[in-house]
């Protein structure tokens, strides 16, 4: 056997710049490129590593490592899976710092590597820098924080360990329902050291994406139960996207007449104009698709978790006869809430699907039903939207502002507070991977870093990402990575002066406005934060817009710029569209010596009753 004299993490580099996918007919690098933040647990071993690779596997430098993951997990989402990236730290805080970031792509289903340095396996210099010492475990060192966020964790403590490591690694991966975040974390010391791998690990191998077709049981049981439908209802998960079955879930919903219901993870596998498109779903859903959830008695729920904002804590299916089937590559998620279970990738699965059920169609009355509260929710819609000459407008009415600004093939992306809800229900997406939401963890501080990772995706769509001040203030360096890349984002910056969302959820649930706004907050002086000079600060374009109009007219002008374009509007903290949505499962407290809160706890008993449990 032909074999190589590499230390591990040249071994490491040279395997990962080796992987290929095709799309489009085009043979690309799997691996897109590593973020790396260098420290004393990397710069040595998997640094020198980089820099002999830079050309084929290109290395980027980030200004925070739990951002760098973010851009690398929204870089994997708009790739559909198909591309990915890797990120790498020191050991300690920088290792750690990446740990949120693992959790927001373990429950998002997304790929990304984790190369974070690792203590020295021969412990001859423990305690080194940074090094978490276990009183009782030996084995543990702060990268264990990754196992649970992990699909799959290994720490290399030999050089030739990384053989089958890798091996494990790429397939999980790539794997459509066990893909999600691997961690291979690096001791310091073998890095450096020597092994002589063999030779077929540094050569080009391409990957194809599996997809699993459906058990003919699985698949009978489901078509019988659609066929039976008087009220049938699609729910469009993520895993459409993932799957790339958009183009069978638009030609499946036109032609059986089923209306379509969007998860924040569905939303634009649909444009917003098709027929049976009733835009978002749930907690944060339209008017148009909560009515059809409420009396739907089939549910045909494809590529989703059915986390509790889609099914508004599992009070809205409320048909008493409704049943569920879970179209699903992952069994884990198809037999969820004793769903009739339809293993299989969803674009595949759609086609089977749609050949079993010969010429059945949802009744003409269901489907008229839909179109028409289609219209009514629109123009329910539209008088959110609407500009309006407000001092402080609302979240609703900036959307507004920058959809009317927004071309057909702009992405929108936000990640975390009230605008997550407001964009689910009133943006209108005019292409197929036009919405860019992370809602499965809602990680504040990710919507900067994510705007980054998508442009990277593909550099030919324009853009703008949506954030308030709290997760500005949280995690706004990338603004600087976007300058330094020349990967431009128009930046929408709302200033409501606090975290409004979870002020109205406090108030809501009979507290008192307390510790989310600034001026509700322990203070001796209200900061005056200027986020237009900060982000100039940074290199980008900024300024204080003063009206929805001056915003949209900005964001028309920003698409000439040379640079990430950045405007700052204030916005009104109380204001939102308190039309559509549904019920969520927000505990109250059963005790309290306040009259609000005990309001609120009633309220809140007599809602659980509608729930479904173990249903």
């Amino acid at each position: 056997m032909k074999t190589i004299r590499l230390t591990m993490a040249q071994a490491l580099v040279r395997a990962l710049a080796a992987q290929r996918v095709e799309i489009d007919g085009a043979r690309l690098p799997m691996f897109a490129g590593v973020w790396a933040i260098f420290g004393h647990g990397n710069v040595a071993g998997l640094g020198e590593a980089l820099y002999g690779v830079r050309d084929a596997l290109p290395t980027y430098r980030a200004h925070n490592e739990q951002a760098m993951a973010h851009a690398a997990i929204a870089f994997a989402k708009a790739a559909r899976r198909r591309r990915m990236m890797a990120v790498t730290s020191s050991i300690g805080p920088g290792a750690t710092n990446m740990v949120t970031a693992a959790a927001v792509a373990h429950v998002n289903r997304l790929p990304v590597l984790f190369l974070p340095g690792d203590v020295f396996a021969n412990r001859r210099p423990d305690p080194v820098l940074q090094q978490i010492e276990d009183f009782a475990d030996a084995t543990v060192s702060a990268n264990d924080c990754f196992r649970p966020v992990s699909r799959f964790f290994d720490r290399l403590q030999r050089p030739e360990q990384l053989i089958g490591a890798l091996e494990r690694a790429l397939n999980v991966l790539t794997d459509p329902a066990d893909c999600g975040p691997v961690t291979l974390a690096l001791c310091q010391d073998a890095q450096a050291e020597a092994f002589d791998y063999p030779a077929h690990m540094f050569q080009e191998r391409l990957w194809t994406p599996r997809r699993p077709r459906a058990d003919r049981a699985e698949l009978a049981a489901a078509a019988a139960a659609l066929r039976a439908a008087k009220k049938p209802l699609i729910v469009c998960g993520g895993g459409v996207l993932y799957a790339q079955a958009e183009d069978e879930l638009a030609r499946f919903a036109a032609a059986r007449g089923a209306p379509v219901v969007e998860t924040q993870a569905g939303k634009s596998a649909l444009v917003d104009d098709h027929a049976m498109n009733m835009g978002a779903v749930g907690v944060t859903g339209t008017g148009a698709s909560n009515a059809l959830a409420r009396e739907a008695d089939l549910v045909l729920a494809i590529g989703t978790r059915l986390q509790d904002f889609t099914t508004g804590s599992w009070a809205l299916f409320a048909n008493a006869t409704r049943r569920i089937v879970q179209l699903n590559v992952q069994p884990f998620d198809a037999g969820k809430h004793r769903a009739l279970p339809l293993v299989a990738d969803a674009r595949e699965g759609l086609a089977e699907l749609d050949a079993a059920l010969g010429d059945w169609k949802a009744p003409a009355a269901r489907t008229k039903k839909a179109v028409a509260a289609k219209a009514k929710w629109a123009k329910t819609a539209a008088r959110y939207t609407a500009a309006s000459n407000a001092e402080r407008p609302s979240d609703a009415e900036v959307i507004g502002a920058v959809q009317r600004a927004a071309g057909a093939r702009d992405v929108v992306l936000c990640a975390a507070g009230g605008l997550p809800g407001e964009l689910h229900k009133l943006w209108r997406a005019g292409a197929s991977g036009g919405y860019h939401m992370e809602y499965g963890y809602s990680c504040m501080g990710y919507e900067i870093a994510g705007g980054l990772g998508v442009k990277m995706a593909d550099p030919s769509r324009d853009v703008t990402v949506m954030v308030g001040d709290g997760s500005y203030l949280m995690m706004n360096s990338e603004i600087a990575t976007s300058v330094m890349l020349g990967l431009k984002l128009a930046i929408v910056v709302l200033d409501n002066r606090g975290f409004g969302c979870i002020n109205r959820l406090q108030r809501a649930t009979g507290g008192e406005s307390f510790n989310n706004l600034l001026e509700h907050a322990r203070h001796e002086t209200l900061p005056a934060i200027d986020f237009a000079a900060h982000a100039a600060a940074l290199g980008a374009i900024a300024m204080k817009v003063a009206s929805l109009a001056e915003l949209e007219d900005g964001l028309r002008k920003a698409r000439a710029n040379d640079r990430t374009t950045v405007f700052v509007i204030d916005t009104d903290p109380l204001a939102s569209t308190d039309a559509g949505g549904a019920w969520w499962d927000v505990a109250v407290p059963e005790v309290s010596a306040r009259p609000q809160v005990r309001a609120a706890r009633e309220t809140y008993e007599q809602a659980l009753a509608a729930q479904r449990l173990g249903d």
